[in-house]
C-alpha cells in the first residue's frame, strides 16, 4: 500500500532500452561496434537533456581529469576538437527536434552519444567503433566508469522533469 508521500514522489528509473529505430546512429553501426541506449520518463528537448547529461557531477568530472592525465602520452583528446556548437566537450554532429548527435572520431576509437526525446521518454545512447588494440584496451577499461556515469545522467535527466502535471 502505498502512502501519499511515496504516490507523489516521482521515481527516476532508468532502463537498459533499445536504441529507437529513428537514431541517426544506425547510419554508422557495423557488426563488430559498441552501441548501448538507457532512457528514463521525461519530456525534456534532447538539447536540453544533452546539457544535463554533459553537466558531469564532480566524481565524474574528476574520473575525466584521470582520464586525460593517464592518456595524455597516447595522444587521445581531451577536451574534443574545436567545434562552434558543443554540448560538453561533445561537438554536435547533427540535431532536429527528436534527436541530438555528438561525439568525434579519435586515433583510437570514434564514438557518438545520441540523445533522443520520443513519447515521453529521454534516450542516451553510445555508439563506438574501435580503430586499433589500443582502442580497445582503453575501451574495455573504461567501460564500466562509461556506464556509471551514463546511468547517472539519466538519472539527473529524470530529476529535471516536471512530473506535476501527469498525475
Amino acid at each position: 500500500m502505498n502512502t501519499k508521500d511515496e504516490a507523489e514522489t516521482p521515481v527516476y528509473k532508468v532502463r537498459v532500452a533499445d536504441l529507437p529505430l529513428q537514431s541517426g546512429l544506425f547510419e554508422r553501426m557495423a557488426p563488430a561496434d559498441f552501441v548501448d541506449c538507457y532512457c528514463v520518463q521525461s519530456e525534456l528537448s534532447p538539447r536540453q537533456a544533452a546539457n544535463i547529461i554533459t553537466n558531469f557531477p564532480w566524481w565524474a568530472r574528476f574520473l575525466i581529469r584521470v582520464r586525460n592525465f593517464l592518456t595524455m602520452p597516447f595522444g587521445l583528446s581531451s577536451d574534443g576538437p574545436a567545434a562552434e556548437d558543443k554540448v560538453g566537450f561533445f561537438p554536435v554532429e547533427s540535431e532536429s527536434s527528436k534527436e541530438l548527435i555528438a561525439g568525434f572520431n579519435d586515433k583510437h576509437l570514434n564514438f557518438r552519444i545520441s540523445v533522443m526525446s520520443l513519447q515521453g521518454q529521454v534516450f542516451l545512447a553510445t555508439w563506438v567503433h574501435i580503430n586499433n588494440v589500443a582502442g580497445w584496451l582503453y575501451f574495455k577499461t573504461i567501460l564500466p566508469f562509461h556506464i556509471l556515469i551514463a546511468r547517472n545522467a539519466l538519472v539527473r535527466v529524470g530529476m529535471h522533469t516536471d512530473f506535476s502535471d501527469k498525475r
